[in-house]
């Protein structure tokens, strides 16, 4: 890391350089991506993808109910309107059916997002956008290492993305994130929207302020110092994704018949033969908020996922929801947590997660 950081510094260009040119060709040998686009976060990379796939003001984009805000607010933030549609339980995402019957004349796309470790049932939702003449754009800012067919996510439609926030599968040390696509028209668009609307080749080649602007465009250059980062880091992502899967397998094989847990992922392959590629290792369980604080005071930390459901968020009040509209989606926000998981994650800290969760449903520990 020492050397990718030193030249960035020795170099001289500290955002939109060379080093970020680097790590774009390098995801896109590792994902297989025809294009990736390097931006300063994963919202900003939803954001510019939507734009560059001709999302125009009013426009709907369908998205599941149960999500990280950005998969909704990325779309009001494209000019669009989210129109959100369930869940299927297995997956925690986009539900086909449901997502069928939110598409309306004025539906531009379908968004479902990868959540945890498996994607959505792409051969579905594709079907349903050819169907349909709209267009599939991926949330796949979680999804680094998850395939659909062999196919990394993100690459099943017109584009897709990934986050490099610091807690990501593939992290950095502060924001950054990416535009993953085939399509030509798609890279070369959300290239010039990441800065100022400037179209040619502009990484580590910063055109004066008076270049033309060909459309307006943000400012969400990638940081040098981060792509350095991510460079040192990926030799490694194979053997941290590999440890993530031995370790939330060692969850489950101690969980399982703990009384209070409800639910356990499931690590079997997906309908292609994909395994899963754990980000989260989510559990859903009774008196969820309860075994949070019980954790917390033991000193183990916890996230739920997600407290409210999106169509329940103030910020989407004016689309008119209310409780019960999308009852998969409530159920996962009323009793879903994510355990601690990381590829440094010793195995007695993970026995001790363990007994502390059997603790509190039983009052004694497994043996």
């Amino acid at each position: 890391m020492r050397a990718h950081c030193a030249d960035v510094l020795d170099h001289g260009k500290f955002s939109h350089g060379r080093k970020v040119a680097e790590l774009e060709a390098v995801l896109a040998a590792w994902t297989g991506a025809r294009h990736v686009i390097g931006v300063n976060s994963g919202t900003d990379a939803l954001v510019l993808l939507l734009r560059a796939c001709g999302l125009e003001p009013g426009d709907e984009v369908v998205v599941p109910a149960y999500s990280f805000a950005a998969t909704a607010t990325s779309v009001a933030l494209a000019r669009g309107r989210p129109v959100f549609a369930d869940i299927d339980p297995a997956t925690y995402a986009l539900d086909p059916e449901s997502a069928a019957a939110a598409v309306t004349p004025r539906t531009r796309a379908v968004m479902p997002a990868h959540l945890f470790s498996r994607t959505a049932d792409l051969d579905a939702l594709a079907g349903l956008a050819r169907r349909r003449g709209i267009t599939l754009v991926e949330d796949s800012a979680e999804a680094v290492g998850m395939r659909w067919n062999g196919v990394h996510a993100g690459l099943l439609g017109a584009g897709g993305v990934l986050s490099f926030f610091p807690a990501k599968t593939l992290g950095a040390i502060g924001d950054a994130g990416a535009v993953l696509t085939d399509r030509d028209d798609i890279a070369d668009t959300a290239a010039a929207l990441r800065h100022h609307g400037r179209r040619g080749a502009t990484l580590d080649n910063f055109p004066g302020i008076a270049t033309q602007t060909s459309l307006p465009g943000l400012n969400s250059k990638m940081d040098d110092l981060q792509a350095a980062v991510l460079l040192a880091k990926l030799p490694g992502l194979a053997d941290d994704i590999r440890r993530r899967a031995d370790l939330a397998a060692a969850y489950s094989e101690r969980l399982r018949g703990v009384p209070g847990v409800l639910r356990l992922p499931d690590h079997a392959p997906g309908p292609h033969g994909d395994p899963p590629v754990f980000y989260v290792y989510l559990v859903e369980v009774a008196d969820r908020d309860a075994l949070a604080a019980f954790l917390a005071d033991h000193g183990v930390g916890t996230e739920v996922y997600y407290p409210v459901p999106l169509h329940l968020q103030p910020c989407f009040a004016h689309l008119g929801h209310g409780p019960g509209d999308f009852p998969r989606a409530e159920a996962a926000c009323a009793s879903a947590l994510a355990l601690p998981l990381y590829p440094g994650l010793a195995l007695a800290d993970l026995d001790r997660v363990c007994a502390l969760i059997s603790r509190f449903y039983t009052g004694r520990e497994r043996v």
